[in-house]
């Protein structure tokens, strides 16, 4: 046989963590699997976070929070955070864009 004409065909291989493979045995939510962050805009004067891990910085221009797979950064004018608990935080103001910063 010729080494020129023969074929070799390549197999895909999906590596998947024990965590992905949890979370669709059980059936979870992405958001409960991976520790996702939620984010809910609510047209462009309030945003929801949810899993979220901290404040890094905050001024009225901008926000920049901590979540377990990065950061994001809210920019907009006259931004207040209207409350935060342990679990989501309301921020309030005009916000002009939402970034996903790894």
């Amino acid at each position: 046989m010729n080494n020129k004409h023969r074929e070799h065909s390549v197999k895909k291989i999906k590596i998947t963590t024990v965590r992905e493979c949890l979370a669709d045995l059980l059936e979870l939510p992405g958001d409960l699997a991976y520790h996702g962050c939620i984010i809910t805009l609510i047209g462009e004067r309030e945003i929801l976070l949810e899993n979220y891990r901290s404040i890094l910085e905050y001024r009225s221009d901008h926000l920049l929070v901590l979540t377990a797979n990065g950061r994001i950064r809210i920019q907009g004018v006259s931004l207040s955070v209207l409350y935060y608990t342990e679990l989501e935080m309301k921020v309030t103001g005009q916000i002009t864009s939402v970034l996903y910063e790894i």
